[in-house]
């Protein structure tokens, strides 16, 4: 039991290390992924469309820098931007969306990049200070494990 907690103790220690250290990776690799949804955003119903909406609507965000990026999409030059976008979806008329001025006065203007990274940094703390306890349960368990077999060990023979 002892090994076993040790072993689940250094898979989350090994993966905290690397989260932390390649933290601007997955930004970046975020960014670009995100940026590649855009351009593939379409009205059906796969998977990147809709968490590109959920994003959206969810954090009150438009584009990954800003609502402007849509109109470098295809999706752009055929409807606009997306309902997804709008700050009042009974305001937003598809003659808006296509016309970026109209636009900017109908959409949220932030980006989703920045609002969605500084989202997961303000509960990073959150997540280590959890992490943090459950590495110290882990270990308790593992003294305590090996406690109990120094003590199993030594009254073996005393009960023969």
């Amino acid at each position: 039991y002892a090994m076993l907690l040790s072993l689940i103790f250094l898979i989350v220690l090994v993966a905290a290390i690397v989260g932390f250290v390649f933290r601007h990776e997955i930004k970046t690799n975020f960014e670009s992924n995100l940026d590649l949804a855009l351009k593939d955003y379409n009205v059906t119903a796969d998977r990147h469309s809709e968490a590109v909406d959920t994003i959206q609507r969810t954090l009150h965000c438009c584009g990954v820098q800003n609502y402007s990026d849509w109109e470098r999409t295809e999706y752009f030059s055929q409807r606009g931007i997306p309902q997804s976008c709008c700050k009042n979806q009974n305001d937003c008329s598809e003659e808006d969306l296509k016309d970026p001025n109209k636009a900017k006065l109908k959409v949220f203007v932030d980006g989703c990049f920045f609002l969605v990274t500084s989202t997961m940094e303000s509960k990073m703390s959150v997540v280590a200070g959890i992490s943090f306890g459950i590495a110290c349960f882990q270990l308790i368990g593992i003294i305590l494990s090996c406690c109990l077999s120094r003590y199993i060990t030594n009254n073996q023979y005393e009960m023969v």
